[in-house]
């Protein structure tokens, strides 16, 4: 199994800025990519960003000039920055991967942890 943990979330000012964390552990081949979705109340779970193993990264388009995805391949980790936080920030973070388990069988599964709530108040 894979599991992903998320840290680092928390209250923040507007204007502030929180960088989220994920490792994932357990037993796996690769991980292929892992990104970052959040979900505010009463609204449907959107992408954040995302990054692959080899580096390539998308993101929303309202978010990409406040925050910046990045990865540690080595600690099956990825990270996410925010920047210049804002009330509409205010959801819960979840992460999010596609995994490889074994190398028999090359078709990814996904996995998503339990969250991260980031509130932002003014």
């Amino acid at each position: 199994q894979v599991q992903l943990v998320e840290s680092g979330g928390g209250s923040v000012q507007v204007g502030g800025s929180l960088r989220l964390s994920c490792a994932a552990s357990g037993n796996f081949f690769a991980i292929n990519a892992m990104g970052w979705y959040r979900q505010a109340p009463g609204e449907e779970r959107e992408l954040v960003a995302a990054i692959t193993s080899g580096g390539s990264t998308k993101f929303a388009d309202s978010l990409k000039d406040r925050f910046t995805i990045s990865s540690d391949n080595a600690k099956n980790t990825v990270y996410l920055q925010m920047t210049s936080l804002k009330p509409e920030d205010t959801a819960v973070y979840f992460c999010q991967a596609y995994v490889t388990i074994t190398h028999t069988n090359l078709v990814p599964a996904e996995y998503w942890g339990k969250g991260t709530l980031v509130t932002v108040s003014s």
